[in-house]
């Protein structure tokens, strides 16, 4: 690695490639166009990493085209991830750790998507407070906005706050790196989009949205509150007719930058509650995996029920995890006893309890209902005592949460009843 010292005209550091490649590292991912895994990445991680350093820090790194990978979205549609070589993850992510920290600085605080320091739940928390101040909600969609980011008005925003050009001429090869589909076919990009799956691109939509719709919004309105988490937008009013031509405003900006907002998934919501009785068709929405729409709750102070306006795990966050268990086929996993079972099991039930329970936790339980009924047919599959009996199978399962009960993550929640 001592070729590694050589003078280069782009102030691109080894070290500077090593930290790059540290984090790419932690976050994993599958191989781009040119099939070679983390594994076989790190195998051989000098000559890669000194390859890509030498043209880097040269200015004669080109991207490789990055590989078209169809991801099915709920509501049968499909949603296109554009994934980079490993190599290409670590030069763009180079650059990422170069601008981040300038651009955090003019960010809104309104903003929460791929963030540092910064999450969905937090997001969700400053849209629960929000609703409980204000009555009228604004759901906006962006449609395909990923696919529509043009590239000049992008370029535009990265000029204004980066005056290295080294930096601006890489960014621009990444915008306009092809694709390669499904079908093998080489696409080449017509002035916009950048494709989800890259490092740089959550960055740069960020920076585009900054532009586009946050300073935008806070010039227009200042009376309006908002919560961003990368294209997923949510606006809050006082009154039904300030939505309406708020809306109106929001549809022609997105216009003026070359989207669009989606017809039927953009709406206006009321947030219904025990003081709020307006009549309105449309009372829920959904954000980051959460529906948001009337809900009983206890008030602690009065020691009574009453109508709130809460979130809680969405129906097709729900669906999302009982058709992840049907793909699991619980009932034929091969461990000899339900220890292994456990073991297999709870870093995916642990990830949706700490993302889904972090708000009316107890609405996971018809989750784990199906899971039990599925570690039942586990039992009687297993054992030939419970074959003919699904009520021993429920007991069984009850006497192994007596004795172990934390055994399955879930069982450490009280909030989570009637699960076994």
């Amino acid at each position: 690695m001592n070729l590694w010292n050589e003078t280069k005209s782009i102030p691109i550091s080894r070290q500077m490639v090593w930290e790059a490649y540290q984090r790419v590292r932690s976050n994993q991912g599958s191989a781009g166009i040119d099939a070679i895994s983390m594994q076989e990445f790190d195998a051989n991680r000098s000559k890669h990493l000194y390859k890509l350093w030498n043209r880097m820090a040269s200015g004669s790194y080109f991207p490789p085209p990055v590989k078209e990978v169809e991801i099915p979205k709920k509501g049968g549609s499909i949603r296109k991830l554009g994934i980079p070589t490993i190599s290409d993850r670590v030069g763009q992510m180079v650059v990422k750790m170069f601008v981040e920290p300038r651009l955090e600085a003019i960010f809104s605080p309104n903003s929460y998507g791929y963030r540092p320091k910064r999450n969905a739940h937090q997001a969700l928390s400053k849209v629960r407070e929000n609703c409980w101040k204000h009555n009228w909600v604004i759901d906006l969609d962006i449609k395909g906005f990923f696919d529509n980011i043009d590239h000049n008005k992008l370029m535009l925003a990265v000029e204004k706050h980066v005056p290295e050009n080294w930096v601006k001429f890489y960014i621009k090869r990444w915008l306009e790196a092809s694709v390669v589909t499904k079908s093998g076919e080489l696409i080449e990009k017509q002035g916009k989009g950048t494709p989800q799956g890259g490092v740089i691109s959550p960055l740069l939509a960020n920076l585009f949205l900054h532009y586009a719709f946050d300073k935008w919004l806070e010039r227009t309105d200042k009376s309006v509150a908002f919560s961003r988490y990368a294209d997923d937008v949510i606006l809050h009013c006082n009154t039904k007719t300030h939505a309406e031509q708020l809306l109106k405003l929001v549809h022609q900006r997105m216009d003026s930058v070359g989207l669009e907002l989606h017809p039927q998934k953009t709406k206006i919501v009321y947030c219904r509650d025990y003081k709020r009785k307006e009549k309105h068709p449309t009372v829920k929405f959904d954000f980051l995996g959460y529906s948001f729409q009337p809900r009983t709750a206890y008030s602690k102070k009065k020691g009574n029920l009453f109508l709130g306006y809460d979130c809680a795990i969405s129906i097709d966050s729900r669906k999302q995890i009982a058709d992840k268990l049907e793909e699991l086929n619980v009932d034929k996993l091969t461990f000899k006893n339900i220890v292994g079972v456990a073991q297999y099991l709870n870093p995916m039930i642990r990830g949706w309890v700490h993302y889904y329970g972090k708000f009316k936790m107890y609405e996971l339980t018809k989750v784990f209902r199906l899971l039990s009924k599925r570690l039942v047919w586990w039992a009687r599959k297993r054992y030939k005592r419970y074959k003919t009996s699904i009520r021993k199978g429920y007991k069984w399962l009850a006497t192994v949460r007596e004795q172990f009960p934390t055994l399955f993550y879930h069982w450490n929640f009280s909030q989570i009843n009637s699960i076994a």
